[in-house]
């Protein structure tokens, strides 16, 4: 992949196709994290591996929805073996990510009624193995905030543009001071702690597709989403969809 010291890792995109690839590679990033919403761990494999090549590493990931749609407490799991439903407990899915030997990281910490709060993260940190500081779709505030958490609780920060879009794809990333070549090398480089700075395209452009991105925010949290994903109980990562072959019942939210 790299052949390099360093590796400019995107840790967390939710789209992927030629155009994404095609711009993160003019962006000079390395590997792209691959964890979109509500799709089972198998199809997000396979995916990952149709779009990797010897420049550009897709890994994938699971950006785990735990709790109810009010109270979500999302994880963001790379190295899962096995799928992992949505809408469980927190408990059983920190149990499914360590049992599975998968790093652990958290998304827009204490965002809106979606993320870890402060208090969580730090009951929490020494199962943890970093928190986002630099998110392209949050606002100015929002990042700060993630960066004091991180400073408080002296845990690893990464960086990522969060892209649903395609035109954010690689407006942040994450600089490891080693050669990351796989998913086992990125989830070694987690785990470990490795050396890495956070970093981001500057400028208006970058500010103005933060903007739009934010803005997705509204279609993300519609009833009509929440409609379709959860009262069905038919959807991929739904914990009572026969897939799970009866797994996540105990520890269903819904």
């Amino acid at each position: 992949m790299t052949g390099s010291e360093q590796t400019r890792v995107d840790m967390h995109v939710k789209i992927l196709s030629d155009e994404v690839v095609a711009r993160a590679k003019r962006r000079g990033i390395d590997v792209l994290v691959y964890a979109p919403h509500f799709t089972r761990l198998p199809e997000i494999k396979q995916t990952a591996a149709h779009y990797s090549d010897e420049e550009l590493l897709v890994v994938p990931a699971r950006e785990i929805f735990t709790g109810d749609w009010n109270n979500r407490r999302h994880l963001l799991a790379i190295g899962l073996s096995e799928p992992v439903a949505d809408f469980i407990t927190f408990e059983a899915a920190m149990a499914e990510c360590e049992r599975q030997d998968a790093a652990v990281a958290v998304p827009h910490p204490s965002f809106m009624n979606v993320s870890l709060t402060w208090a969580e993260i730090r009951a929490h940190a020494a199962r943890l193995d970093c928190i986002e500081t630099y998110n392209a779709k949050l606002l100015p505030h929002q990042r700060r905030r993630g960066q004091r958490i991180a400073a408080d609780l002296d845990l690893p920060g990464f960086g990522s543009s969060y892209a649903h879009l395609p035109s954010t794809v690689g407006e942040a990333w994450t600089l490891f001071e080693t050669d990351i070549d796989s998913e086992a090398a990125l989830v070694e480089a987690l785990k470990t702690a490795a050396p890495q700075r956070v970093q981001h395209r500057p400028g208006v452009g970058h500010r103005v597709r933060g903007l739009a991105e934010f803005s997705h925010l509204i279609y993300e949290n519609s009833w009509k989403k929440v409609d379709r994903l959860l009262l069905s109980g038919d959807e991929p990562t739904h914990p009572r969809n026969l897939v799970y072959e009866g797994r996540f019942d105990d520890v269903s939210v819904y």
